[in-house]
This record gives structure tokens, C-alpha cells and sequence, in this order.
């Protein structure tokens, strides 16, 4: 249940409360219990067996969750995030299927220049934004600047950038 990193750390994202790159492993202090880790674009988030996440690195786009966009060299609790069965990071943005008791939600939050948080803005969020409109849902990926979330009746919604097809709606419009 510990986190351990390695390689650059220019905005942090090695969690280890330095930018000094690693060519080894070094522990991530103060994380035990961890059970999920995904990395984005200089950043990373992981998932506590409780249900709470934790992101550190770059923060430009709010992709961190805990209402700025600071950089952070330590994890920071993504603000809101509670009883999370999963989570994905893109390139600057991050994705979590949150338990509400009685429906499985979404979340996201970071960039969104290509509507990639599926809220109806293109305007970045610095703290988790739900996307509404979904079927219960089993699982979450991010892309480089777009989500895709599996129903549980097996079918795929997807949202952002289409430039090349990425939403494989079989057209290339966003």
C-alpha cells in the first residue's frame, strides 16, 4: 500500500517533497494503504483503500483537485473525493467513479480547452466537477484531452477532443 517513484521531477511529480530527478526508486512519504496510482502528464494520482485521493506534480490546470493550480512536490487531498472506486489521469486532466450510496457518479477536473471534463464548458476546473447525463457506469480512462467511461450495460460514452477520431462516433467533430 506505499507509493513509490522515479525518473523526472521537474514540477514534483515524484511526490517526494523535491523537483530532484530519480533514477531509482524513492517512497512517496506519508501514503500507506494506497490501492490505485495513474499518471499523467507530470503529474500523478493515487487512490486510498478509503476511498479518498491524493494528487501531487504539475498543477497549471487545476488538475491536481484541490482548488488551485500550485504545483505541489507533496500529495494533496483532491478536495470532495470520497468513497472513489476508480480513478484515471490524462494528460491534464483526472477522472474518478465516485460510490454516492445509491448511483455510481463521475467526476472530473483539470484542463477542459476540448470539453474533456464533460461538463458543458470548455473552462478548466481547479476542484472536481460531476458530469452528468451517464448510465450507471463500471469504469473510467482518460486521453490526452478526452474521457471515455464503460456503461455497465456494456456501451462506451466518450467526450473532448475528436480530432482524430478518438470519440469513435465515426466522425472527427468535437
Amino acid at each position: 500500500g506505499t507509493v513509490v517513484t522515479w525518473g523526472n521531477n521537474a514540477s514534483g511529480q515524484l511526490g517526494d517533497g523535491t523537483t530532484t530527478q530519480r533514477t531509482s526508486p524513492v517512497q512517496v512519504p506519508g501514503l500507506t494503504g494506497m490501492k490505485a496510482l495513474a499518471a499523467g502528464f507530470a503529474y500523478t494520482v493515487a487512490l486510498k483503500a478509503d476511498g479518498t485521493v491524493w494528487a501531487w506534480g504539475k498543477n497549471a490546470n487545476g488538475q491536481l483537485g484541490n482548488g488551485t493550480t500550485t504545483d505541489s512536490t507533496v500529495p494533496v487531498q483532491v478536495s470532495g473525493m470520497f468513497n472513489v472506486l476508480a480513478i484515471a489521469a490524462g494528460n491534464d486532466h483526472t477522472v474518478a467513479l465516485r460510490n454516492d450510496l445509491t448511483v455510481i457518479t463521475v467526476w472530473t477536473w483539470g484542463n477542459n480547452a476540448n470539453g474533456q471534463l464533460g461538463n458543458g464548458t470548455m473552462a478548466n476546473s481547479n476542484a472536481p466537477v460531476q458530469v452528468g447525463g451517464l448510465p450507471s457506469v463500471t469504469a473510467v480512462a482518460a486521453g490526452y484531452d478526452h474521457t471515455a467511461v464503460l456503461a455497465n450495460d456494456g456501451t462506451v460514452w466518450a467526450w473532448g477532443n475528436n480530432i482524430h477520431g478518438q470519440l469513435g462516433d465515426g466522425t472527427t467533430v468535437q
